[in-house]
């Protein structure tokens, strides 16, 4: 195997958390007498770029097809950091109902419908038939297509290149990241700008955040990475921001590498800090095997000193977090019976591996459990506030990664 960026062999495993079903792949009620497929969920570094990836396996219609169930506005806490990036990026580049934004992945809707709202013309990319439904109900125009370097020519010959593309949570999904950035200097107009943000691998690192690894994030980025794959295709990255979201993440500025814009202090800043932290040294990653499973078996005593003292566990999320925790453990519906989720097209369905039946959030009233184990984590507040009646009957919420934590909620 070889590394998706520079074809570097790939021989340094970060770590291996077995075979897994990819995360998404719910299954019905009658899918579960059925075969279930599994691939390895194994994940290597570069030693030379430094890209730390997954193990090819899984082609991206397998992980991402029209009935992918993601949807982006079930989080306000989302909702609110895309209006907020909106505000920002509009003052920023100036834009106005003469410019034109593109976002990949452009999901429900969930942030060009601020553009929308602004009259600035905008096209958003999103192979996912149901999300890209919804966003076209709310007024804004998508092609259903993967974008790639192809696309990227056919929008350019259309005169659609744009003055700011957009990729928030894509880039570490995407299979061939060169052919991907290839396509977003080809659409790029010649002062235009481009944002991508990504989970960041430090705090993947330092936090343990081993339930972010599934099939579909083909990467986990450090910038140090990102600026070597964007200065390949032509691009530079122009200024950094670090955010909260998603556990810690990355919003990259990147322009054409002959724009003149000049790298801010917080790039070089950064890099220096992932430097220190020991993104490019190999010991780091060797170490991180023992985290996680450090992690699974407190996760596992946890669960199995719940059952001895008969107290009432349920499940909340059914994120791609969850799959992975969870069938990393070999935990089955004896430890954890059920799963609620507020996203509709989730529910009475089942997680894949484990098979925990998915139920409406309503189901917690109705159940009363003492321990409700919140998945999500990056939304954990934001979850145990909407639903703090628990505390009514003496229950509360946790998080697991990377420690067993109480999440506090204000009656």
């Amino acid at each position: 195997m070889r590394c998706r960026h520079c074809n570097h062999p790939l021989i340094h495993k970060m770590v291996d958390l077995g075979y897994a079903p990819p995360s998404n792949a719910l299954r019905k009620e009658e899918d579960l007498a059925r075969p279930e497929l599994s691939y390895p969920l194994r994940v290597y570094v570069c030693d030379n770029c430094w890209l730390v990836q997954t193990e090819d396996y899984v082609g991206s219609e397998t992980l991402f097809p029209p009935d992918y169930v993601y949807f982006s506005s079930t989080s306000t806490t989302w909702l609110r950091h895309a209006e907020r990036y909106t505000e920002k990026i509009i003052d920023l580049l100036e834009l106005h109902h003469g410019s034109f934004v593109i976002e990949i992945a452009s999901n429900d809707g969930y942030l060009l419908k601020n553009f929308v709202q602004k009259d600035i013309p905008c096209l958003g990319i999103e192979p996912a038939e149901q999300v890209a439904e919804v966003a076209e109900r709310q007024g804004i125009p998508v092609l259903r297509r993967f974008f790639n370097k192809e696309l990227a020519e056919e929008l350019a010959q259309k005169g659609q290149k744009a003055d700011l593309i957009i990729g928030n949570n894509v880039y570490a999904h995407v299979p061939d990241i060169n052919d991907f950035t290839i396509g977003l200097k080809r659409a790029l107009k010649p002062n235009g700008t481009i944002t991508l943000e990504f989970p960041h691998l430090l705090k993947l690192i330092q936090f343990a955040q081993f339930d972010t690894i599934y099939h579909e994030h083909y990467s986990y980025l450090s910038l140090h990475t990102v600026k070597r794959i964007f200065e390949k295709a032509g691009l530079k990255i122009w200024d950094v921001e670090e955010l909260p979201t998603h556990g810690g993440s990355l919003r990259v500025y990147g322009c054409h590498s002959e724009d003149t814009r000049v790298e801010s202090n917080s790039v070089k800043n950064l890099l220096e800090e992932e430097m220190k932290e020991g993104l490019r040294d190999l010991k780091v990653y060797s170490e991180f095997q023992d985290k996680v499973n450090r992690i699974k078996n407190m996760f596992l005593m946890f669960l199995i000193d719940c059952k001895g003292k008969k107290k009432n566990v349920a499940g909340y999320g059914a994120a791609a977090k969850a799959a992975t925790l969870i069938n990393y453990a070999g935990i089955k519906p004896d430890l954890i019976p059920y799963i609620c989720d507020a996203t509709t097209s989730k529910q009475g369905k089942y997680l894949p591996g484990s098979h925990i039946p998915i139920m409406h959030p309503s189901v917690l009233k109705e159940k009363k459990p003492d321990t409700v184990i919140i998945f999500p984590w990056n939304i954990a507040q934001e979850i145990a506030e909407q639903h703090k009646y628990i505390q009514n009957w003496g229950g509360r919420f946790v998080t697991v990664v990377p420690e067993i934590t109480t999440i506090e909620v204000n009656q």
